[in-house]
C-alpha cells in the first residue's frame, strides 16, 4: 500500500495486518496486537530492513465496507466494518497504548450543503455506507480520546480498483463515455493522504527530522484532501487528458456529460461533498496540492497499473 511504501521510504518501522485479521472480532484483534507488539518482523517489509518495532505506538485504520451501493442491501457487513471494526480497532489502540489514525468519508454528509463542509458541520448520511462510516467516527471517539479521524472524499491509489483506473480502462475499450457532472467533489491521491498521515505522526513524535518541526496537533477530526474541486465529468476529462498525455489511454474517447437521474444507483450519492482543509492547513502549517497536479503525478507514475483492475 502506498503507507507502507512511505513508511519504509522513511525507515519507519511498521507491521501490516492481513487479510485474515477479522476486525469485527476484538478477541482476534487483541491476539494480533499481542502477537506483533514485540515481536512484528513477520509481515512488514520494514522487518527486512532490521527496523522491527519494539511496540506499536501507532494504529492506522484502513479497513472498510466501502461498496456503496452493495451496502444498501448488505447493511449488516457494513456495519460490522465500519462501525462495530472500527469500535473494536478502538478499543485495542487504547488497551496497548497505541494513537489511532482513522480513515472516515465524505459520505457523513447528504450533499446539501453549498460550500465546504468544515468539521463541526452537522452530519447527515444519506446511505447506509456513509450512516456506518458516521457511527464508525463516532464509535472510535467515544473509546479513546488519542485519535485523528481524517475524513477524505474521492480517494484513489496504485493498488485496488478506483475511478481512475476504471475510467482509463473504459477509455481504452470504448468510443464514448457519459460521466455524471451534477455531484461536486474533490479527487483525492493515496499519496497526499500518506503524506498528511506521516506529517501527523511526525508532529506528535520525536521524528521531526524526517518531516519537519511541527508542533504536536490536537487530537481529533480532521477533513484531508487535494486542493480544489470538480465534477466526475470534470475529473473524467482530466483523466482522458493526462491519459493520453502519458500514453496511459491510446484511443480517441468522447466524453460527455449526464445527471444522476440518468444514471441511477442503489445508494444516494452527495451532490456536494467537498470539505474544507482549513483546519489541517492550520495545524500542520501545510499547502495542499490542488488535485489536478496529484492526479498527473498520478497518471505519469511508473507505477501506474489499470491494466491490472
Amino acid at each position: 500500500s502506498e503507507i507502507a511504501r512511505q513508511l519504509s521510504e522513511n525507515n519507519i518501522a511498521w507491521v501490516g495486518s492481513n487479510s485474515d485479521v477479522d476486525i469485527t472480532s476484538p478477541a482476534a484483534l487483541e491476539a494480533f496486537a499481542e502477537s506483533h507488539d514485540s515481536t512484528a518482523g513477520q509481515t512488514g517489509n520494514a522487518a527486512a530492513n532490521g527496523t522491527v518495532p519494539e511496540k506499536i505506538t501507532w494504529v492506522i485504520n484502513c479497513a472498510a465496507y466501502t461498496k456503496v451501493d452493495n451496502a444498501e442491501s448488505e447493511a449488516d457487513k457494513a456495519k460490522k466494518a465500519n462501525d462495530d471494526g472500527a469500535r473494536n480497532i478502538a478499543r485495542v489502540a487504547r488497551k496497548i497504548g497505541a494513537k489511532l489514525i482513522h480513515i472516515s468519508t465524505d459520505y457523513v454528509f447528504d450533499g446539501s450543503a453549498s460550500q465546504p463542509y468544515t468539521e463541526d458541520f452537522p452530519k447527515s448520511p444519506a446511505s447506509v455506507y456513509g450512516k456506518t462510516k458516521s457511527d464508525g467516527e463516532d464509535a472510535v471517539a467515544k473509546e479513546m480520546t488519542q485519535y485523528y479521524i481524517l475524513r477524505v472524499s474521492w480517494l484513489y491509489g496504485f493498488r485496488g480498483h478506483n475511478f481512475v483506473y476504471t475510467m482509463t480502462n473504459a477509455m481504452n475499450s470504448r468510443p464514448s463515455v457519459r460521466v455524471v457532472d451534477d455531484q461536486r467533489g474533490t479527487p483525492t491521491c493515496a499519496i497526499s493522504l500518506t503524506s498528511v498521515i506521516l506529517k501527523i505522526i511526525s508532529a506528535s513524535t520525536n521524528a521531526h527530522h524526517l518531516f519537519g518541526k511541527n508542533a504536536a496537533i490536537p487530537y481529533g477530526l480532521y477533513n484531508v484532501t487535494d486542493g480544489g474541486e470538480t465534477t466526475w465529468f470534470g475529473f473524467a476529462k482530466k483523466i482522458y487528458e493526462y491519459g493520453k498525455k502519458y500514453g496511459r489511454i491510446t484511443q480517441d474517447c468522447e466524453i460527455s456529460p449526464c445527471t444522476t437521474a440518468d444514471y441511477p444507483t442503489p445508494a444516494r450519492r452527495p451532490a456536494y461533498s467537498v470539505l474544507s482543509k482549513d483546519k489541517i492547513k492550520a495545524a500542520l502549517k501545510i499547502k495542499l496540492s490542488d488535485w489536478e497536479d496529484m492526479l498527473e503525478r498520478f497518471m505519469k507514475s511508473e507505477r501506474f497499473r489499470a491494466e491490472d483492475f
